[in-house]
Parts: C-alpha cells; sequence; structure tokens
C-alpha cells in the first residue's frame, strides 16, 4: 500500500472514529437532559397538585373550627372531619416531598451531563494536541501519529463511557425504580 494510501486510510479512519465516538456521548447528553425536562415536568405537576389540595384540605379544616368557634355545639362529626382532614393534609406534604426529591435525580443527570461534555472537550483537546505533532514533509510520520490519534481517541472514550455509565435509572417520579450511586 502505498504513503498516500495509508495516510488517506488514517484520515479516514480517524474522522470516522471522532463522528462515530462524538455521536454517542452527545446522544447521551441528549437523553439525560430530556430525562431531566421530563422529571422537572413531572415533579412541578406534582407539587402543583399537592399544594392546591393542601389548601383545599386545610380550608375544610377551617371551615369545622371556625363552626366551633361560632357557637355551634362540638358533634362526632365534626371532630371526625377535623381530625380526617388533618390526616389528609399529612398525606398532602408527604406527597409534595415526594414531589421534592427530583432534585437529587435532576441533580444527577446535569452532572453526569456537565462531565460528559467536559470529557467530549478533553478527547477533542486531545486530538488536537496530537495534530499539532505532525510533520507536512513525512508521509510515514504522519501515518503513525494518526494512529496513535486513532488510538487515544478510542481509550479516552472508552474511559469517558465507563466513567459515566448510567447511574440515574429512575424515568418518572413514581416508579420507584431509583439507583442514585
Amino acid at each position: 500500500m502505498t504513503s498516500e494510501k495509508k495516510l488517506g486510510s488514517q484520515v479516514k479512519h480517524l474522522l470516522s472514529n471522532l463522528s462515530d465516538h462524538g455521536t454517542q456521548h452527545l446522544t447521551e447528553v441528549e437523553t439525560d437532559l430530556v430525562q431531566t425536562s421530563f422529571l422537572l415536568g413531572e415533579a412541578i405537576e406534582k407539587l402543583g397538585a399537592s399544594f392546591m389540595a393542601i389548601h383545599e384540605a386545610i380550608t375544610a379544616q377551617q371551615e369545622a373550627i371556625d363552626l366551633l368557634l361560632s357557637g355551634a355545639k362540638p358533634t362526632p362529626e365534626i371532630a371526625e372531619q377535623i381530625k380526617a382532614k388533618h390526616s389528609e393534609i399529612g398525606k398532602h406534604v408527604s406527597a409534595a416531598v415526594t414531589g421534592l426529591q427530583f432534585q437529587d435525580m435532576t441533580s444527577q443527570l446535569i452532572g453526569r451531563t456537565v462531565a460528559r461534555v467536559t470529557g467530549l472537550r478533553d478527547v477533542l483537546g486531545g486530538i488536537g494536541s496530537g495534530s499539532s505533532t505532525i510533520s507536512e514533509t513525512n508521509a510515514e510520520e504522519i501515518i503513525a501519529t494518526l494512529n496513535s490519534i486513532n488510538k487515544v481517541l478510542e481509550e479516552q472514550s472508552v474511559k469517558l463511557e465507563s466513567a459515566l455509565w448510567k447511574a440515574v435509572c429512575q424515568t418518572h417520579m413514581e416508579s420507584g425504580d431509583i439507583e442514585l450511586f
């Protein structure tokens, strides 16, 4: 094989690897951002519903208390209504707290996304610095440098992928399938 063909083959291989690995990492970034957006939307909806339900339960409880304060005779029904609303408020507060737990999951997704983008930048920087040693006159040196850059690209991409395995498995607020670490 001639030097020009080897050189062309190495350049083609480098560009193909760069495209494949870059696309893979950017697809993972996109997936994490979509999951983060979905979790945020779901959590906001849950929090809104919980706060409205708390407000309604407190209002109903206050109506029973106001009835008693206006001089109405305490009855077992009124006492039961106040107790039931107290219990209902506790359930809605628990639901709101569950809605707040999204922060940990979204923080992990955003952190992993930032780490992936930083890692991809480092991979691309390594390729850039490796290409600065290419001599324009010696085809064999260019081929050897491109081969070395290809190996570094593959190694750094695998290293980045293994460091950022999917640690956040929950896709819905209600799934109960959380693997946080």
